[in-house]
């Protein structure tokens, strides 16, 4: 995974943090603290750190106000913390610190190695349509074992309320999407009022990643067909296993989508070459290996386009607010859009 200098205006404070390393992990060597930053992700902040042969990796919220519950570390760590004894692709959390230190609470987490797939081959993979299948087929298999982890038998037990989820999910995002709405993306009334009258009964349970995509996966340099590490725990919960996989659906590009939806965050993601699963086969095998009814995903569709005009939204609103200059969000409006009209097309309105 690709690290780059930190980019201004997200510096931490090295000695501080320094201090603090020294004295949560024993024995680390006596060479300097290195801190460089991940390049992707447009929410949290994830940096690399360096200590001699010593590696972690340091997660924190972006910087400015925030929105309620949203970038909760503590939350993160925690979640991560029970998941990873039972399902060992999630990094293993190694300390939290609440927000008196660097003015951001942030948690420090094992540092996996490995190849990551965003919107190119890297060079030193060869690329194959035979691979892009592979890659596929891990992808889906591994959501499906996720799902199949009884969490009940876990931590997360005692930290989630599954009941009444999806109704919770369609009036919370509505919420989130009205509070952050500005005047250069559409309303959505008709779509947001279908989505409320449409809300399955499923009451099935599981544990949801709900940000499964393939830029938040790692793939082993030996095999990248074989996953290593699966990032960006944040929105993970227990819920409906049929909306983490709408959710994934809408991250999972194809080929013949527009380019407007291809690019919405920048250049296309590498599951628009030649060889990657469409997601009508995606969702075939995911129903093939889980044994899931998928007669009723035009709704979790529906809902997963809407939520994710939602995330996108709340960035583009930090912007235009000034909170932040990045100029990848100057135009995300138009990503927003589009994610609305996609939202409408699964529910079939016109």
């Amino acid at each position: 995974m690709d690290t780059r200098e930190v980019r201004k205006g997200e510096e931490l404070e090295k000695e501080v943090l320094e201090e603090y390393l020294r004295s949560t992990f024993t024995d680390l060597p006596k060479s300097p603290l290195n801190i460089r930053q991940f390049g992707a992700g447009h929410s949290n902040l994830t940096y690399e750190l360096k200590i001699g042969d010593w590696e972690a990796v340091l997660r924190r919220p972006p910087k400015g106000p925030l929105p309620p519950k949203a970038h909760d570390m503590e939350r993160e760590y925690k979640v991560i913390k029970a998941v990873h004894p039972f399902f060992p692709l999630a990094p293993e959390p190694l300390a939290f610190k609440g927000d008196e230190l660097i003015g951001k609470p942030f948690f420090i987490m094992e540092r996996k190695t490995g190849i990551v797939f965003d919107t190119e081959w890297p060079e030193e993979v060869t690329p194959s349509p035979e691979l892009a299948k592979d890659i596929s087929r891990e992808m889906v298999d591994r959501l499906v074992e996720l799902h199949s982890i009884d969490y009940t038998e876990t931590p997360l037990n005692n930290m989630v309320k599954p009941e009444g989820f999806m109704g919770r999910q369609v009036e919370g995002w509505i919420r989130r999407y009205e509070k952050a709405h500005t005047e250069d993306v559409k309303e959505g009334s008709e779509l947001k009022k279908w989505l409320v009258e449409h809300i399955p009964e499923n009451e099935e349970s599981a544990i949801i990643h709900y940000d499964y995509k393939l830029n938040n996966a790692m793939f082993s340099h030996d095999d990248p067909s074989e996953m290593t590490g699966l990032f960006d725990w944040e929105m993970t919960t227990v819920g409906d296993p049929l909306a983490d996989l709408g959710a994934a659906m809408s991250y999972w590009m194809e080929a013949g989508d527009s380019s407007e939806l291809k690019e919405g965050l920048g250049k296309p993601p590498l599951t628009t070459a030649e060889g990657f699963y469409t997601r009508k086969e995606f969702m075939e095998r995911y129903a093939e290996k889980s044994g899931r009814d998928l007669n009723n995903m035009n709704f979790y569709l529906a809902f997963a386009y809407f939520k994710l005009a939602g995330i996108v939204q709340q960035i583009y609103f930090r912007y235009k607010q000034g909170q932040t200059d990045d100029p990848r969000f100057r135009h995300m409006n138009h990503f927003v859009n589009k994610l609305m009209d996609q939202a409408a097309v699964q529910a079939g309105i016109t």
